[in-house]
């Protein structure tokens, strides 16, 4: 996996987890209770069962969060009570963990019933079913998304994501403290725990137990925030570049145009990596300051080293033409 990755984690959702963790922003409300034992939410996408309560199911997704919404409670209560149960048990058909009914309408009592006798959880959210679908959504994304530990540290320069890496002891912590004193903000230290939340978005936070600390050796852990401010700090942060810190090699050729780009693949995203070695009197804070600076220009589509080797391509055309021109030249 590289970069010292502990490898990923996926995260184990229960519809008890999230009546408990999300009761009062979702504004749930139990009309059956949970059962003892948990019930595990598999997929992010949340669903509407329309034409399943009607009995068409052919190529609906199975094992999805049902919401109720104003259009199907409305076509509940044109069915008689024998009715309504057999389209509840269409939908129970389909699977799902948990049903939620929007917009605090209210149910039928055969539906309750049948809820009851299937001790099946039954929830309803003051909600409107768009909002809800949306809202718990983004919750089960971000519980489903890959995560990792890299050994790093993560600092935000000039709103970029460096990412610090290196063998143990080479100075991340220490390039760090030099750039907070310089302005710019500590995300985490030691272990950095990412998150890919989209097709190439990384996410990189603080450990709990760590949080704002930094272990400088010979001096000990300092609490960055205690020491600078709030401004020295945030709680998260896209990572966008790694900056990978390597002891000196006189046997190795590094880089010095910037034309070859390297990447290191994190979580499955590919993101641009530089390295850096280290000598003694070496400004490194500097040089990633420019390092973030020089990743923003790119962004916006300038490249400093393409730009230059266009430019002596340039000049040696023109120079081969001009000679080309008196070679020819017999007057």
């Amino acid at each position: 996996m590289g970069l010292g990755q502990k490898g990923n984690k996926l995260g184990v959702v229960t519809v008890q987890q999230i009546y408990r963790d999300h009761k009062e922003s979702l504004l749930l409300e139990l009309l059956v209770g949970l059962p003892d034992e948990a019930v595990p939410v598999v997929a992010s996408d949340v669903h509407r069962p329309g034409m399943a309560l009607m009995g068409y199911a052919e190529n609906v997704l199975t094992n999805r969060i049902q919401v109720l919404g104003e259009s199907e409670m409305a076509y509940l209560n044109t069915l008689s009570a024998d009715d309504q149960c057999a389209a509840l048990e269409r939908v129970l058909g389909l699977d799902p963990p948990v049903i939620v009914v929007a917009k605090d309408q209210t149910v039928p009592e055969p539906i309750i019933n049948l809820a009851q006798a299937r001790n099946f959880p039954l929830i309803r959210t003051a909600l409107p079913a768009v909002e809800f679908m949306a809202e718990v959504t983004h919750h089960l994304e971000n519980a489903f998304a890959p995560r990792s530990e890299v050994h790093g540290t993560l600092v935000d320069v000039y709103g970029v994501g460096l990412l610090f890496t290196g063998r143990s002891g080479i100075g991340k912590s220490e390039c760090a403290l030099d750039l907070i004193e310089r302005g710019h903000r500590l995300v985490a230290d030691d272990i950095v725990e990412l998150t890919r939340t989209g097709e190439d978005v990384l996410i990189g936070r603080y450990r709990a137990l760590l949080r704002h600390h930094l272990e400088i050796r010979g001096v000990g852990v300092v609490d960055v925030q205690a020491l600078f401010g709030i401004r020295a700090i945030r709680i998260q942060k896209r990572v966008e570049v790694e900056v990978q810190l390597q002891d000196w090699d006189d046997a190795v050729d590094y880089e010095r145009m910037g034309l070859e780009n390297r990447y290191a693949e994190i979580l499955g995203v590919n993101i641009p990596q530089v390295a850096v070695p280290l000598i003694p009197g070496k400004n490194i804070t500097v040089i990633c300051e420019v390092i973030a600076l020089n990743f923003m220009l790119k962004v916006y589509g300038y490249d400093a080293a393409e730009v230059l080797n266009e430019r002596i391509l340039k000049k040696m055309r023109s120079s081969n033409r001009l000679q080309d021109y008196l070679d020819d030249d017999r007057e």
